[in-house]
């Protein structure tokens, strides 16, 4: 081994704790940079590689067939901005049942000869491709039938066609739920009404949103007015498809932030003190021969080596939490799994292992421009004015001497003293930010579940209504209205009646909420607008809007059972079941559509100072003649997603708050080290050793309340970004309620976590000061 190697490999050996807050920190940084690198591959190159071997369409948008031709809607293909264009095919919404008597959901039926080899090339997952009437392909997942062979009847329609299910498809751009031939849709297509033409196509540039609706203007433009119903961005769909992994990357990257600066800061302040606290030894290697790079180099050396090993140790920890996010992943694409991909590793060890030689290169320069007679002169004692200054200062405050000087240390070394408060100011950060992440959640479960009600009478699960059809509530909704009006200790109550619809401009079903009586107390969280308060107006959450490409103010025309429902959407919901693919609106809406919809839930709040239990009981004992049961309303479970995103929060932060610790930790062993002789000199006049533990752990408490006070409101300012990135992310606006959840006696003990984590840091080189004997510490120099 060269001489070098010997001096860093002493040097590691030697200094342990500096060693382990390096290993350490670079471990929790590494994790997390793994854990996001391998979710933001993750959460888009399964998307983008099937949208591109499928040609998918950037825009697909549907027609009135009453008021466009074929031939205008082929002429669209020439507008401003499209490259190619395939179609029009002709469409159909349908609600299909089975030859067993199962209820299907309502789907969009589009007519295509095959599978296609222009733009939206579907992809067959099983059987093949329909090749005559009287056979149907099916978008996997659309329907809770999936089986080759089925038969699908449907019943409304003039005749009462039956199809057969020939495959199953996918398409990258979700242009249908379903594919015939051509011939076909004629038979699907409700008695007096024209049916629909879609067209898809590719646009010179659809980088962005604005790029895409450019593209929908022109074509809009090219087509006689009134004619469009409805269109999809490619974009929407592909948030859609990333949004289950998406969710975790806003916060993955505050915690990679986190680490990488504190990896900075740490590494930097490590080497730092190493250089100012081993001056003579750095003069000793100078005079035997060292050249200033090789001094460097050393250094350099001592920091590299524990980083490497806390760098091998986070990718290895990355790896094993991406498992659980990853698998989500996979479910969602119907794929064999994704694993954290090579050039991730490779990626993220090399930035932190450069960051880190950077650093410690920088730090490490002083050594190198000593000159070796300064470096035996100066040895490791500090400045003898700040320290002369800073224990005058501790005598003259108003308490004990050993807390005085404890008091007055940070004072002696400002430069070590701001190290150590930047690496509780990055604690009290985590803390601060991991709490709100937490109190977040919670608040998001509670308003997505909609739990105001006491009592509800139909339902078994959280949410407005979770249930097979076979479970619903089949009494008279009159009677069961009757016995709750009749019942003392009710206070507000309404019914739920749902049903499933489609929406021009979307792909796929979506659920529809019938509301009687007010509902806006039920736990409707409201990000925008109001709640609706006549028929006709209706709420929806976040991803209706977007997968819509509509706004608060806007009409939407609904597809339920053959008949067109036009509602106004007034309001912006919280709530995330079905996809966000919900319709909020008022019993009498449906009427027209529907008008044998029934009731299938009630849900009760009752009169303050109810006996909630003797209220159930009495209810129920009005409600079992009529064969249904009221009971105390069940709270949620919470969900996988959230459970994840506490473990991950919970482990990184005490990842972050132990590093914070030995930061301090570090930072105090190498000021009792260069005060070895003081402290000799205070036990020989009497200092006892509670009062040098007292003296050490107090010279950290400035800085422990300095940086609690600065980390806070950082923290705060950090969970204001992460809390909405993570909502638009899911596709989620998300309300004030769920931002807004810090609490001025909460801020205050958050504010005092910084002074815990420099007093736990502390702890440790207060007792091996506390027990260095007298003579020992008076024979150091």
């Amino acid at each position: 081994m060269t001489a070098l190697g010997r001096v860093v490999r002493s040097g590691v050996g030697r200094r342990r704790v500096q060693s382990l807050v390096i290993g350490l920190t670079m471990m929790m940084a590494v994790t997390a940079s793994v854990l996001g690198g391998s979710l933001l591959v993750a959460s888009s190159a399964p998307f983008d590689h099937a949208f591109g071997k499928e040609h998918g369409a950037h825009l697909s948008v549907q027609f009135d067939a009453s008021r466009a031709t074929a031939a205008q809607l082929s002429a669209s293909a020439d507008a401003a901005g499209v490259a190619e264009a395939s179609g029009p095919f002709r469409t159909a919404t349908v609600t299909p049942h089975t030859d067993e008597g199962i209820d299907g959901l309502p789907m969009t039926v589009v007519g295509r000869s095959g599978p296609g080899a222009g733009v939206d090339q579907v992809a067959l997952a099983e059987g093949r491709w329909a090749r005559r009437p009287g056979e149907i392909v099916i978008s996997d997942g659309s329907q809770p039938f999936l089986g080759m062979g089925r038969r699908l009847t449907f019943p409304g329609l003039p005749g009462g066609p039956t199809l057969k299910v020939v495959g199953l498809a996918r398409s990258a751009s979700r242009t249908g739920d379903a594919w015939a031939v051509p011939s076909q849709i004629a038979a699907l297509t409700p008695k007096g009404r024209a049916g629909g033409y879609e067209m898809l196509y590719r646009l010179t540039t659809a980088d962005t949103v604005a790029q895409v609706a450019a593209g929908r203007r022109a074509v809009t433009a090219a087509v006689p007015a009134g004619a469009v119903t409805g269109a999809q961005s490619w974009l929407t769909v592909k948030k859609a498809a990333d949004r289950e992994t998406a969710l975790f990357v806003p916060f993955l990257i505050a915690f990679g932030i986190l680490g990488l600066v504190m990896s900075v800061l740490i590494v930097g302040n490590v080497v730092a003190g190493t250089v100012g606290a081993g001056l003579r030894r750095i003069g000793i290697l100078k005079a035997v021969g060292f050249t200033p790079l090789q001094v460097v180099r050393a250094y350099v050396g001592q920091a590299l080596i524990p980083a490497a090993i806390g760098t091998v140790l986070g990718v290895v920890a990355g790896h094993l939490a991406a498992v659980p996010v990853l698998s989500e992943t996979a479910n969602a694409y119907s794929t064999g799994g994704f694993a954290v991909e090579p050039w991730v590793d490779v990626a993220v060890i090399a930035g932190a292992l450069g960051l880190v030689t950077v650093t410690a290169w920088a730090a490490a320069w002083r050594a190198g421009r000593l000159r070796t007679v300064d470096a035996l002169a100066v040895g490791r004692t500090p400045s003898p004015g700040r320290g002369r200054w800073a224990a005058g200062l501790g005598a003259r405050l108003p308490w004990s001497r050993p807390v005085g000087l404890g008091l007055a240390r940070p004072f002696a070394r400002p430069a070590r003293a701001s190290a150590m408060c930047a690496t509780v100011v990055f604690g009290a950060v985590a803390v601060t930010f991991a709490v709100g992440l937490a109190s977040s959640l919670g608040e998001v479960m509670t308003a997505r579940e909609h739990n105001a009600a006491d009592v509800t009478i139909g339902v078994s699960g959280p949410g407005p209504v979770r249930m097979p059809a076979e479970k619903a509530v089949t009494a008279d909704p009159g009677a069961i209205v009757a016995a709750i009006d009749s019942q003392p200790g009710t206070g507000k109550y309404y019914g739920i009646a749902t049903t499933q619809a489609t929406v021009s401009g979307a792909a796929g079903s979506l659920s529809v909420f019938a509301f009687t009586g007010d509902a806006s107390w039920g736990g409707y969280e409201m990000v925008s607008g109001r709640w609706f308060a006549k028929p006709g107006e209706a709420v929806v959450p976040t991803p209706f809007l977007t997968a819509t490409g509509t706004e608060v103010g806007d009409t939407v025309i609904l597809n339920d059972h053959g008949s067109a429902v036009t509602v106004r959407v007034v309001g912006e919901v919280l709530d995330t079941h079905n996809q966000g693919m919900e319709v909020f609106t008022d019993r009498a809406t449906l009427t027209a559509a529907e008008p044998g919809l029934r009731v299938e839930s009630h849900h009760i709040a009752v009169t303050a100072g109810t006996d909630l239990a003797a209220y159930v009981h009495q209810l129920n004992a009005r409600l079992r003649p009529l064969g249904v049961t009221a009971e105390v309303r069940s709270t949620a479970d919470g969900s996988g997603t959230v459970a994840l995103l506490n473990a991950l929060t919970a482990m990184l932060t005490l990842m972050l708050v132990s590093v914070a610790g030995l930061g301090v930790l570090n930072g105090v062993v190498l000021d009792t080290r260069e005060r070895v002789r003081d402290l000799g000199i205070h036990r020989a006049l009497g200092m006892t050793p509670r009062q040098t533990v007292v003296m050490v752990v107090t010279s950290v408490v400035v800085t422990g309340l300095v940086g609690g006070a600065l980390g806070v409101p950082l923290g705060v300012a950090l969970h204001g970004w992460v809390m909405p990135a993570m909502g638009h992310s899911a596709g989620l606006n998300l309300p004030d309620s769920v931002i807004a959840v810090y609490r001025t006696p909460e801020l205050v003990l958050l504010a005092l976590g910084g002074l815990c984590i420099a007093v736990l840091g502390a702890l440790l080189p207060a007792g091996w000061a506390a027990r260095t004997r007298t003579a020992t510490a008076l024979r150091t120099e």
